[in-house]
C-alpha cells in the first residue's frame, strides 16, 4: 500500500493539507500518517544570577520553570487536539487508515525519517505567520522542497477538487520525472493534463514537447500541449488563470539553476504567487 506524510502545523493551511491528503489518499489507496513537530520556539531563561541575590535568582528560576513546564503542556495539549481534527478530516475524506505522529525536534529530520516508505510528502504553502506575512513561504517549506525524495504537493490555503493540471516543462531532469510520474500515477487517472512551455517557437522546443506529451498519452492521460512567450513566471500564471487550472506541476529546479542553493527562482515565485496547490519535484 501506498503511504502518504501530511505536515501538520496548527496554521490556517492545515485543514486544507488534510484535504489533500484525504484527495491523494482516495486515489492512490493510501495510508496517510499526519505528522506535526513541535520546535523550541522561545529561548531559554536568562541567567539572572549576576544581578539578584541568590535566593530571589533562585526563586525566580523556579518560578520560569514552572511557567515553561505549563505552556510546554498546553502546547501539547493543542498539538493532539489539531491532530485530532486533522484525523477526523481525511478519515471523513475516505482514507481508512490513517495515523497521527506528534515529536519534537526538526521537521526535516522527522520527514527524512519517513520518506523512505512514503509516495508524496504534503505540506502547506505557509506556516503559523501565514496571516501576518501573507506573501512570504513557509520558513521550512523551502528547505523540506530541497531536501525531499519524493514529490511534495504543497497545499493551497483552501481545498477544491483537482480537475486539471499544469505541468510546466523545461525538459530539465525534474520536469522530466513529473512527467513520467504522472503518465504512471493512479493519482492522475481521470485529471485533464496541460503541458507548457515558456520560450521561442523552435523546432526543438516543438519537438521536445510533443515528445513529452507522447510519454503522457502512452500512459492514457488526456494532454494539450502549449508553447508560449514571455517570463516563465508571468506566461505560466497567465496560463493557470486562462484555463482554470486546479493544479501546478513542476520541477524544483530549472535545469539551469543552481542547484544546491535555491528552489529556482520561477517556481518560488510560482508557489508564492499562485492561489493554486503546486506538485514538486527533483
Amino acid at each position: 500500500m501506498s503511504h502518504i506524510v501530511a505536515c501538520i502545523d496548527g496554521s490556517v493551511y492545515s485543514e486544507s493539507v488534510a484535504d489533500h491528503a484525504a484527495w491523494a489518499g482516495t486515489r492512490l489507496n493510501a495510508s496517510v500518517e499526519l505528522l506535526q513537530v513541535l520546535g523550541r520556539r522561545e529561548p531559554p531563561p536568562a541567567d539572572l544570577s549576576g544581578s539578584l541575590r541568590a535566593d530571589a535568582s533562585a526563586h525566580l528560576l523556579e518560578e520560569l520553570a514552572a511557567v515553561d513546564a505549563e505552556r510546554a503542556k498546553l502546547v501539547q495539549k493543542r498539538a493532539r487536539l489539531l491532530m485530532g481534527e486533522a484525523k477526523a478530516r481525511v478519515e471523513a475524506g475516505g482514507v481508512a487508515q490513517v495515523g497521527v505522529t506528534l515529536r519534537q525536534g526538526d521537521l526535516l529530520d522527522a520527514v527524512a525519517e519517513r520518506e523512505g516508505k512514503a509516495s508524496l510528502i504534503v505540506v502547506g504553502k505557509r506556516g503559523e505567520g501565514a496571516d501576518f506575512a501573507r506573501m512570504h513561504l513557509g520558513s521550512n517549506l523551502e528547505r523540506l522542497v530541497r531536501a525531499a525524495r519524493r514529490p511534495v504537493l504543497v497545499a493551497s490555503r483552501a481545498f477544491k477538487p483537482i480537475r486539471r493540471a499544469l505541468i510546466a516543462y523545461d525538459g530539465g531532469a525534474a520536469a522530466q520525472k513529473a512527467v513520467d510520474h504522472i503518465a504512471r500515477s493512479p493519482l492522475f487517472s481521470d485529471v485533464e493534463t496541460h503541458l507548457v512551455t515558456v520560450g521561442a517557437e523552435t523546432e526543438a522546443a516543438r519537438r521536445a514537447l510533443d515528445d513529452a506529451a507522447a510519454r503522457l498519452a502512452d500512459g492514457g492521460r488526456r494532454t494539450r500541449t502549449h508553447l508560449v512567450p514571455g517570463a516563465p513566471d508571468e506566461a505560466i500564471a497567465a496560463l493557470v488563470a486562462d484555463l482554470g487550472v486546479d493544479l501546478l506541476v513542476m520541477g524544483a529546479y530549472g535545469h539551469t539553476r543552481v542547484r544546491n542553493l535555491f528552489i529556482g527562482s520561477t517556481t518560488t515565485e510560482m508557489i508564492r504567487s499562485c492561489l493554486i496547490p503546486v506538485m514538486l519535484f527533483r
